[in-house]
């Protein structure tokens, strides 16, 4: 009991904090380029970042198996220089998760940067500072609240991910398996008391992260 608990919550824990560094950058930097720009074809780039959030878990998994596959080019790319593919690993899950939880950071943090006001930017640039020093020391700690917001609720999305990571993972115990896939098992197998312990676990750290946000931002 102690190893079938154990296991799933260290790996989701793994998934999460290494996909909620990857979709931090990749959201932060994509939501600062495209705060303040307009270009033509700006609404459906937004719109396929977004799209995550309402696409069935099973489409998105489909959609990893077609581009990671082992039969795709990605694929076989990857599989030569590892030497071995990434389905069925716990990079598969991290894949997974990063991709349904990128619009949650993406949106939070493109919110914060937007309601910058763009005076006090322009007056950093007008006093000297780089861009990458104006984004670091002025943007960010301006907009740090959406930032930390959206970190959070990127590391919740992807804590509970399941459809898109039990197709493109697997459910491998001790590999692959996470909560939410472990629980799926324990309640086909009839395993309720694990069921019970992985459900409550989630909910307790779910409630925690969400409970930090409202905290955070009356601060």
């Amino acid at each position: 009991m102690t190893d079938q608990f154990l296991a799933p919550v260290q790996l989701s824990l793994k998934v999460s904090i290494v996909s909620l560094v990857i979709v931090f950058v990749i959201g932060t930097l994509l939501a600062k380029f495209m705060a303040h720009r307009h270009f033509r074809g700006k609404v459906v780039a937004e719109t396929i970042l977004l799209l995550p959030l309402v696409l069935p878990p099973t489409v998105i998994g489909f959609l990893l198996i077609v581009v990671f596959g082992n039969t795709s080019p990605v694929g076989r790319w990857i599989q030569s220089i590892f030497n071995h593919p990434v389905m069925f690993t716990w990079w598969a899950a991290v894949i997974a998760s990063t991709i349904v939880s990128l619009p949650l950071m993406y949106q939070s943090a493109k919110t914060g940067f937007s309601e910058i006001d763009r005076a006090i930017v322009e007056a950093a640039r007008v006093d000297g500072a780089s861009e990458w020093h104006v984004f670091c020391f002025v943007t960010m700690p301006l907009a740090y609240k959406s930032l930390v917001s959206g970190a959070i609720l990127s590391f919740a999305r992807a804590l509970g991910e399941f459809g898109a990571t039990l197709m493109f993972a697997g459910n491998i115990p001790g590999k692959t398996q996470t909560m939410s896939t472990a629980i799926y098992m324990s309640i086909e197998s009839g395993n309720m008391n694990l069921a019970w312990t992985l459900v409550l676990t989630m909910i307790i750290i779910s409630f925690l992260m969400l409970i930090s946000i409202s905290v955070f931002i009356k601060k």
